[in-house]
């Protein structure tokens, strides 16, 4: 689908320098744009390419509106507007209603008619299924389950019972959302004894979830991931957690039961967000980082070592396991150091 660029502009706001009338119908990177392409540079990194672009437009922040001689759309977040465009740009697939023959929806089930049920997809009884939802091949919708409108269930992803999934989210092929998850409690024998886990999983407007990523039902109550959070692929959200608006988290990230986490937060990939702790608002946690006790943000935290040489990594584990001997004998140094200069005898 082709855009003119002062369609373009007007669609995100930003200030046309060019030729209004030019066609684009792609994004593509700043470095291999061609003449109906849109690019975009907002890091300084990437600065020296701009000049070299042959891009038929550049989406720039305007200090860097005259370092390019060719169309220009010039805005504070070139990011996001890049983003805006290439959505237009590139919309998803269009929504074919119907049901696929080999679809099983159970007789109870409340399935709009603009909704479309690929192949070998399961509907199971009670469930309701919103305006022009997709529901990818062998996608499961449990019993009792809730999709909101324009919501997207890709190939194989497995919605269980009584789960509630809000308008306009993606979920991803593989996504298991509301599976029992970690549930066992150990008797006086030390055996594990499996126990009910009897919430649900609410989800918000607007989240997407990663291909593989897992979100574990409640035990008692929900497990709730709040509107516009984005998560990436093979990311475990045990039982009871709570997701702000707007937090997004990377692949990889395990979120251990009840730790609730707020708004517009930013996990990277591979953390570890121990149970029942609180995040507060706007935290960003590092990549690889184990956030073990509640923290109230907004801020940025980090932990874990990387990696190093292996003979010094050795050298280093090796001092290590010595280190509380250490800080003994310096605690004893001190204490002779304070006593000489406070003239007193050690």
């Amino acid at each position: 689908m082709a855009y003119t660029l002062r369609e373009l502009a007007d669609a995100v706001g930003a200030t046309l320098r060019g030729k209004g009338e030019a066609e684009i119908d792609a994004v593509a990177p700043l470095d291999r744009a061609g003449p109906r392409h849109v690019a975009y540079c907002a890091q300084a990194r990437y600065r020296g390419l701009i000049a070299k672009s042959q891009a038929g437009a550049l989406i720039l922040h305007p200090d860097d509106g005259d370092v390019f001689p060719g169309n220009r759309l010039l805005c504070d977040d070139p990011r996001g507007a890049f983003a805006r465009i290439a959505r237009l740009l590139h919309p998803p697939g269009a929504i074919e209603p119907g049901r696929h023959p080999s679809a099983v929806i159970h007789e109870s089930a409340d399935v709009a008619d603009s909704a479309s049920v690929g192949p070998h997809a399961v509907i199971e009884a009670h469930a309701r299924v919103g305006h022009r939802v997709f529901i990818g091949p062998g996608a499961v919708v449990g019993e009792g389950c809730v999709v909101g409108a324009g919501t997207r269930i890709e190939a194989r992803a497995v919605i269980m019972r009584d789960c509630v999934i809000g308008e306009r989210c993606v979920i991803s092929p593989g996504a298991v959302i509301g599976g029992e998850g970690f549930g066992y409690a150990r008797d006086a024998q030390g055996r594990w004894l499996k126990v009910p886990q009897l919430g649900r999983v609410v989800i918000g407007n607007d989240v997407d979830i990663g291909a593989n990523t897992t979100i574990d039902r409640g035990a008692l109550g929900d497990t709730v991931i709040a509107d516009g959070v984005k998560l990436d692929n093979l990311i475990q959200i045990a039982h009871n957690v709570q997701v702000g608006e707007h937090t997004a988290m990377a692949g990889c990230v395990g979120v251990a039961g009840s730790a609730v986490i707020g708004k517009r937060c930013l996990i990277a990939g591979g953390a570890g967000i121990m149970g029942h702790i609180t995040v507060g608002d706007d935290v960003e946690v590092t990549a690889m980082s184990f956030l073990k006790s509640s923290v109230t943000g907004p801020g940025r935290y980090s932990s874990s070592l990387p990696a190093a040489d292996a003979d010094l990594w050795a050298r280093n584990l090796g001092r290590f396991r010595h280190l509380d001997e250490l800080a003994r004998r310096l605690r004893r140094v001190e204490h002779m150091i304070k006593q000489i200069l406070s003239g007193g005898r050690h």
